[in-house]
């Protein structure tokens, strides 16, 4: 893989261009063994699924929680299967770096509870932190790593801001801003939103944003197939609450009271993230240790598209920033 760097002078700004050159690094064998177990925390009224993956025992290893956006849950999202291939699932190529890695499902999306009214950003961040409270309980860790994606830049921000001594490391993959292009486009819909809390997607509606400002050749046909499954048999309705959320109230998040060491990434392609909107954000963030990284050949879909090894390499190498060299 190389790396090109650009120090700006005068604050500590990292901008990298990264491309994919032969095998992740720190990743295992691609025939490890990965096993997965089902999870349950309460919250409230609320029943919140969590999907684990692991190689060997889940014991002693770094912690890693994946946080959904607003399209469909945890393991659908980050644990898609495509017929015929093996290297689509985030959550094993982080099994096989060696991580316990957990997804969850926000109350109102997948396997959770799924209330009659709106679901909110606030809500989500209580989500968050009841499963980091129970997979620290259960594996004995003090703090875990948060990788959010999307609307969960919002609300895993929010908890961020709140409960930093219960992370590690942050991610913050393809977060939006006021002025994206996709959020002025969704403002259009905004009395659908405040109208119903509730909407069907077509199946063929999940590929939108594998499309969306994204080249053709950026998207493998049988992973945009795979995902419109995926979210098509577990989504029957999806929250609107989200999308209300994202086109009134940004930002909703303040970068000066995020305090742990942060990574924020994007695709090249991504109709919500681009470096004119969030570089002003980055360079608000506190802590020294933050990178701020463009990957080529991807969009919003990032982890699903051709980009996907350039991607987890960049968070690999984030995430390892600690470890022993």
């Amino acid at each position: 893989m190389t790396i090109h760097w650009l120090a700006a002078r005068g604050r500590a700004l990292l901008f990298a261009m990264l491309l994919p050159m032969g095998n992740p690094a720190g990743v295992a064998a691609e025939e490890s063994t990965v096993s997965a177990a089902t999870h349950w925390v309460p919250r409230g009224d609320y029943r919140l699924h969590v999907w684990e993956k692991y190689v060997g025992s889940p014991a002693g290893k770094p912690v890693v929680v994946l946080a959904h956006g607003s399209a469909t849950a945890g393991k659908e999202s980050f644990d898609l299967a495509v017929p015929g291939r093996k290297d689509y699932s985030l959550m094993d190529r982080f099994a096989r770096a060696g991580f316990d890695v957990f997804a969850l499902d926000v109350h109102g999306f997948g396997r959770s509870t799924h209330p009659e009214g709106y679901v909110t950003t606030e809500g989500a961040a209580e989500d968050l932190d009841a499963v980091v409270d129970a997979v620290r309980r259960e594996r004995g860790v003090a703090r875990v790593h948060v990788i959010a994606w999307s609307w969960a830049t919002q609300y895993a921000g929010l908890f961020v801001s709140a409960h930093g001594d219960k992370v590690d490391r942050y991610v913050s993959y393809a977060q939006m801003h006021a002025d994206s292009p996709d959020i002025v486009r969704r403002r259009a819909d905004l009395e659908l939103y405040r109208s119903r809390p509730w909407i069907v997607v077509p199946r063929d509606g999940w590929k939108a944003r594998f499309r969306s400002l994204t080249p053709t050749e950026v998207t493998e046909p049988d992973a945009m197939e795979a995902f419109a499954d995926a979210a098509a048999a577990i989504e029957t309705r999806t929250s609107t609450g989200p999308q209300l959320d994202m086109v009134t109230r940004l930002p909703m998040v303040d970068p000066t009271r995020i305090a742990v060491p942060t990574l924020m990434i994007h695709g090249q392609y991504d109709d919500v993230a681009d470096t004119a909107g969030l570089l002003p954000f980055f360079v608000r963030l506190p802590n020294p240790d933050k990178r701020y990284v463009v990957i080529p050949r991807a969009g919003h879909m990032m982890h699903l598209q051709v980009g996907r090894r350039a991607f987890f390499d960049a968070v690999m190498d984030f995430l390892m920033a600690d470890a022993p060299r």
